[in-house]
């Protein structure tokens, strides 16, 4: 992945991924009879395949401004989001991730709505809850940093008004002190 600012985490994945992902299939394969006839298949070759080309697929970093990723076999999916679009960033642990020593990492971003898929949903990250913690504090820098000259304009902003409004109510005064002529 090619960036165009300083990369602050680059992300190592778990190789019990792998495993997992194999598991995974399996298990949703279970419940198709169609999914049942190819399981020997699956854990024969087909699957050990998939999941290592997957594994070697994944890709995570951390830049000052975005998180990008890249995942997918058939489909590959590389996907760019702004810190400040980054709502909340979940940390998921199941049964079967924990017995894997994995967890997923959701990212919630500006514009979803409850039911949609998250946009972003990366497993095995290690380390998964520093990037999470780094990718917070990155996030608030950002707005931050993002809010802070309109404040100072805003604040200047005010200050002129406040003088216009001073200079105005000086003139109305003098107006006011001045002779009424009948």
């Amino acid at each position: 992945m090619e960036t165009s600012d300083t990369v602050l985490f680059k992300s190592e994945f778990n190789k019990l991924v792998k495993p997992y992902m194999m598991l995974y299939v399996a298990s949703i394969m279970l419940a198709t009879v169609f999914g049942i006839v190819l399981i020997p298949f699956w854990f024969l070759g087909i699957g050990q395949w998939w999941a290592q080309h997957y594994y070697d697929k994944l890709e995570c970093e951390l830049t000052e401004t975005v998180i990008r990723f890249k995942k997918g076999i058939l489909v590959q999916v590389e996907k760019t989001i702004p810190l400040e679009n980054i709502q909340d960033v979940t940390f998921v642990e199941g049964p079967l991730l924990r017995y894997f020593h994995l967890c997923i990492l959701k990212f919630e971003t500006a514009g979803q709505s409850a039911g949609q898929a998250h946009d972003m949903q990366l497993i095995g990250i290690v380390n998964a809850q520093e990037l999470r913690s780094l990718i917070l504090r990155q996030r608030e820098k950002r707005i931050m940093a993002k809010n802070a000259p309109s404040a100072a304009t805003s604040s200047n902003d005010n200050a002129e008004l406040l003088r216009e409004i001073r200079d105005i109510l000086t003139e109305i005064k003098a107006e006011l002190k001045k002779p009424q002529v009948s």
